[in-house]
């Protein structure tokens, strides 16, 4: 069947887009993810839209499956291909296609890679204001297909909210292009948002159309020690009470660890504390710095912090960034099990005394490292392999603890992927955060764009 697929790429598209060098075939196959042997078949790599739609009819009249791949930059095993599937990267489709001032948007290409995107509006005196440690790899189409959210999600929201227009070519190889950049469109369902967050399931994304806004002004970054993740809550809606935050996030001083070691930087602070957070927020003339320092004031005296490092230069507030951006990167050598859990932050503090009693009993001789986007309700919980173990022992494990863990995330009506997908890993789990009932419709919305299964088949549903 493998030969088959070959013969049949080979006789159909141009020879220049079809590669099947192990050395493509292995870093294709797989995403962050370490959990699942990658083994595809070829990686196609399609010029235009053209080439997409004939790769998905292909794959409809000749029965082969089709994996999505952008930056490969996933935490769910939404993009790896084990089982002899055919995988599309969208690198060679990296084009910025118009910038229209007057709408202050941009369409784009999905392969364009999302640090290049920020990079264009700031060159328009904009930003695209969707954040997140992999934007220098990963790409528009991959983040759309996951809906990727990132530190800014507190006052911005997730990466629907930023897109205006959407090209796909559809599982039945047919193209759509849904909502043509409009801001305002009242005309039935918007069938933008269902390939928004769809992960490669009922089609392809092969343009955006992106919003950009102004910049925010005087932005002052900082990084404060704090004695527990519960006073990490407290210290983060008190804030919130003074003013409008652009980011808040925390991380625990075994995470730091990890960034001290890999990055060669020393403590932002004098001291070590069991918790750190990062607050980034604007100036507003000096009024929001007036009322955060009188409030620092009054919550050290309650010892709720500890210490803090301040700055409002861009080469510093940039260094800052650097401890909680650079988790990912520092950790992801020690293999890490990601738990990437969210509640409405009216409900995180009771959310993180139930988890912290299972991760206490059941992780006992596991390192244990949070960290998160605690203002918008988002938290990471990554369980560190032991050197000694073997990746599955490990990952079954883990997996034990889910059992327990996701019961208690129903219970509080999260979800159990905040913002890395659902993919293969978090598929099991998935009827924890949907009914039975909404299951049944999302496989009827699948049959309906994918009706033979072509597109990225066995992830996010089983069908």
């Amino acid at each position: 069947m493998n030969q088959e697929i070959l013969h049949i790429l080979k006789k159909y598209l141009p020879e220049e887009i079809i590669r099947t060098e192990k050395e493509f075939l292995i870093p294709y196959g797989q995403d962050w993810t370490r959990y699942h042997q990658p083994d595809p078949t070829a990686i196609l790599f399609p010029r235009n839209v053209e080439e997409v739609q004939e790769i998905i009819r292909l794959a409809n009249e000749y029965q082969f499956v089709v994996v999505p791949s952008g930056g490969r930059t996933g935490l769910s095993a939404g993009a790896v291909a084990t089982n002899k599937e055919v995988v599309v990267s969208l690198d060679r489709m990296n084009r910025i296609l118009e910038y229209d001032a007057l709408d202050q948007s941009l369409r784009v290409e999905a392969g364009v890679i999302t640090q290049n995107v920020h990079d264009f509006a700031k060159e328009k005196h904009l930003v695209f204001p969707v954040n997140f440690a992999s934007e220098g790899s990963s790409r528009i189409g991959g983040n759309i297909a996951t809906n990727a959210g990132g530190i800014k999600v507190v006052r911005y929201g997730m990466f629907r909210d930023w897109v205006l227009g959407l090209k796909v070519v559809t599982g039945k190889g047919e193209i759509l292009d849904l909502n043509q950049g409009l801001i305002k469109n009242a005309t039935g369902y918007d069938l933008r948002h269902l390939f928004i967050g769809s992960e490669g399931t009922l089609g392809m994304v092969v343009e955006a159309t992106l919003k950009l806004t102004h910049p925010p002004k005087d932005k002052q970054v900082m990084i404060f020690g704090i004695p527990d993740m519960l006073r990490v809550v407290s210290v983060m809606q008190a804030f919130r009470e003074k003013i409008d935050l652009l980011a808040f996030e925390f991380f625990s001083d075994n995470t730091l660890d990890y960034v001290m070691e890999h990055t060669q930087v020393p403590t932002p602070l004098p001291k070590r504390y069991p918790f750190y957070a990062l607050m980034e927020f604007e100036s507003n003339n000096g009024e929001n710095t007036d009322k955060v320092f009188q409030l620092y004031q009054d919550l050290f005296q309650k010892g709720w912090i500890n210490d803090d490092v301040f700055s409002d230069d861009e080469i510093t507030m940039k260094k800052l960034w650097g401890y909680r951006e650079n988790i990912s990167a520092s950790i992801a050598a020690s293999i890490p099990y990601k738990n990437d859990l969210s509640v409405r932050i009216s409900r995180i503090s009771d959310f993180l005394k139930d988890i912290e009693k299972i991760v206490f009993e059941y992780y006992p001789d596991f390192k244990v490292l949070w960290y998160g986007h605690i203002a918008d309700g988002n938290l990471h919980l990554n369980i560190i392999k032991p050197d000694e173990m073997e990746i599955h022992t490990f990952e079954q494990a883990c997996k034990k603890v889910n059992d327990i863990i996701c019961p208690i995330v129903r219970q509080y009506q999260g979800s159990i992927s905040a913002e890395h997908g659902v993919g293969l890993l978090k598929k099991p789990y998935l009827i924890y955060s949907k009914s039975d009932l909404e299951i049944e419709y999302l496989k009827g919305i699948k049959k309906v764009f994918d009706p033979n299964g072509v597109m990225n088949r066995g992830k996010l549903l089983d069908i």
